[in-house]
């Protein structure tokens, strides 16, 4: 692999391949436990593959406003390589909801296992015996060896973005988050308010920062304010 982390980042994200995904989303409440097995060639060998076998833990899930990043706890991963590449995510691909989902993610190994075969075949045995299983949340992925744990992460990335749009909905009928509809009544109340009443100026100021979206509408803001002066 190259000395750059940032090169193998992207690499380890542009060859995983998730052949088999869980039927079933991520919890919304409480911990999924992902059975995973992930299937890589040995660098500098001939049909000589690796094969991860191993549980992730994804527990208690909480989507928040997107203008709230949200730290991730890991458990079982490389912490500086971890870290490294939750930093390189947030600069490079920041709209995620990976970034934004606040949860703690542990994994375990179960078997690493060598075998001598070709990838293909080595796959089709893998899914062939994970069907027959018959677990509802287990995951099959072909990636790199190095760095391998990135490949999870994508796995996880992958299932947050499925999983997402339900929970979204599921925690706004609880009303656990705001819903971005009510949010933007507010704010058009708010300036209309602000319009018709120039000390309201500054709460409107106030809420839109409480909001998260001050730069947002900053230049409808400050052009009210110009009108007003």
């Amino acid at each position: 692999m190259s000395t750059s982390p940032q090169f193998d980042f992207w690499y380890a994200l542009q060859h995983t391949t998730l052949l088999k995904g869980p039927q079933q989303q991520l919890e919304t409440f409480g911990t999924t436990r992902v059975h995973y097995h992930l299937i890589s060639e040995l660098m500098d060998s001939v049909d000589q593959v690796r094969v991860r076998e191993g549980v992730l833990n994804a527990a208690r899930p909480q989507i928040l406003t997107p203008d709230h990043m949200t730290s991730t706890d890991m458990e079982g991963f490389e912490d500086e390589e971890s870290g490294h590449f939750l930093s390189w995510l947030r600069e490079n691909q920041p709209n995620l909801r990976f970034l934004h989902y606040g949860f703690s993610l542990s994994k375990q190994e179960v078997k690493d296992t060598v075998l001598t075969n070709s990838i293909e075949q080595v796959e089709e045995n893998v899914l062939a015996e994970v069907e027959q299983q018959n677990n509802s949340i287990s995951a099959v992925l072909r990636g790199v060896e190095q760095p391998w744990e990135v490949c999870l992460m994508k796995l996880m990335m992958e299932l947050v973005e499925k999983s997402a749009p339900a929970h979204m909905k599921e925690m706004q009928q609880r009303n656990l988050i705001p819903n971005p509809n009510r949010a933007s009544l507010e704010i058009e109340a708010e300036f209309e308010a602000a319009a018709k009443d120039r000390s309201r100026i500054p709460y409107l100021q106030k809420r839109l920062r409480e909001l998260g979206v001050f730069e947002q509408f900053q230049d409808r803001f400050f052009q009210l304010v110009r009108e007003l002066s």
